[in-house]
């Protein structure tokens, strides 16, 4: 028994090999509900063990039911290639104890291979988007005999443009489908929407949603004043921080080329993940970090979902994430399955203001640390003083009762008398002063007939 479920004793081996012998919370929710067959919408934070949650349900029941001469049977499409080989190895590991099949479709590999695999109808494949709507439109890919449908963190692929090779993807696909749709938030604008037209009515599984706190992830900021300041801490951090592995966050590729440069002057093991990078290059940087031969990763968010390796213990933020959203999603690489992470975000002047609103969004407060030999002039915003009435302030009455800001009459000029009127003078034509001599007033002449 597994999540209150009789799986089929291969699938529990394969659970046995992994150590696996609780179910997660979500995986004790979802998994009675894609037994009874129901279409299930699922909001789980990184790291809860959702893919098991739809791949055992999936398994077992293309087990019980055999179909030799059909075509793809199961489809999970998933957001980047990392994500796609991390879910095909675990679907893999099962597969092999059984007859079951699991191919793998990403944008960097062999097209023809590709094609060949998909001529042989393995029960499972495992896809990102971009390249299966590219095989759908060249048809070495029949999705007619579709049973399940596993949208793998729907809400990235939102984000990153595939609303459209989605809705493709789905309109390919045979109507009479078990569907799961897992996303880390149920909060974007476009989850509901998918939801309604992908989904037959779904029931909802929310665990540990995207906005709570990690529970054993340290979250502490460093004030920085420049880039320049923020080479020199992270450095630092690398030598004196106590970490198997390592992940450097950045938002632009140019910046991982250029510090990855720069940290190999005063360090080993250092790797680089961006988007421009074959599948070869990434899979040769993957491999490193398993084996141990690289332990620190300078990376876009390009590998903030989808990356799972073991003793990814430090994650230092060089660049803010945009979105609060994308910053779960990088502290995630850490403190995963019960294990204490640290996740270290370095804040320049022009990054305060996202700092407080991923702080609001997320309802944290990021530990304040300061490292005394490279502290910066950099202090936070500037307090503003109250003044007036906003300080509370009262102006004083004066004392004779007479208004404030009139002007004190001296005896003297009491004694001299009215001052004689000045002669009228003509007024003058053209511009004119205001009242005060500061500004010319320009007189509207009349014009001629």
């Amino acid at each position: 028994m597994f999540a209150e479920t009789e799986f089929n004793t291969r699938l529990m081996t394969g659970l046995e090999q992994l150590e696996i012998r609780q179910p997660t919370d979500v995986q004790s929710q979802v998994i009675p509900l894609a037994m009874a067959g129901r279409d299930v919408q699922v909001c789980a934070e990184t790291g809860s063990g959702k893919t098991l949650a739809y791949l055992l349900p999936i398994l077992e029941k293309l087990l019980q039911k055999d179909a030799p001469n059909a075509s793809t049977r199961a489809l999970i499409l998933v957001p980047t290639r990392e994500l796609a080989r991390q879910v095909f190895k675990t679907a893999q590991h099962f597969c092999e104890l059984t007859h079951l099949k699991v191919g793998l479709l990403t944008g960097g590999d062999d097209f023809k291979y590709q094609s060949s695999m998909l001529r042989k109808n393995p029960e499972i494949v495992v896809s990102t988007t971009g390249r299966l709507v590219d095989h759908l439109k060249r048809e070495s890919a029949d999705l007619s005999d579709l049973e399940f449908l596993v949208l793998d963190e729907a809400d990235r692929m939102l984000d990153m443009g595939f609303a459209e090779d989605m809705e493709v993807i789905v309109g390919r696909s045979r109507t009479e489908r078990q569907t799961f749709m897992l996303s880390a938030t149920l909060r974007h604008e476009g989850i509901g929407r998918i939801a309604r037209a992908m989904l037959n009515n779904p029931e909802q599984v929310t665990t540990n949603s995207i906005r709570d706190q990690h529970e054993f992830i340290r979250q502490q900021r460093i004030l920085a004043d420049d880039n320049a300041h923020k080479d020199r801490l992270l450095v630092w951090l690398l030598a004196n921080e106590t970490y198997d592995k390592a992940i450097i966050f950045v938002n632009k590729r140019t910046e991982v080329d250029r510090l990855n440069d720069f940290l190999r002057r005063h360090r080993n093991g250092i790797a680089m993940l961006h988007g421009e990078m074959t599948q070869d290059e990434r899979n040769y940087v993957m491999q490193s970090l398993r084996e141990g031969k690289r332990n620190i990763l300078v990376a876009t968010d390009v590998a903030a979902r989808g990356l799972d390796v073991e003793g990814m213990d430090l994650v230092i933020n060089y660049d803010l994430a945009r979105k609060g959203d994308e910053y779960v999603h990088r502290i995630g690489r850490t403190g995963r399955a019960g294990k204490e992470g640290l996740a270290i975000s370095l804040i320049s002047p022009n990054e305060w203001n996202l700092k407080a609103a991923i702080e609001r969004y997320l309802n944290i407060q990021m530990d304040e640390r300061t490292i005394a030999e490279l502290k910066g002039a950099y202090r936070g915003p500037k307090k503003v003083k109250a003044s007036g009435k906003a300080a509370g302030t009262k102006k004083k009455k004066p004392k004779d009762g007479k208004k404030a800001g009139a002007k004190k009459v001296t005896s003297d000029k009491k004694k001299q008398g009215p001052r004689p009127s000045r002669p009228k003078t003509a007024e003058p034509k053209g511009n004119l002063m205001d009242k005060e001599g500061l500004a010319p007033i320009r007189r509207k002449t009349k014009p001629a007939e």
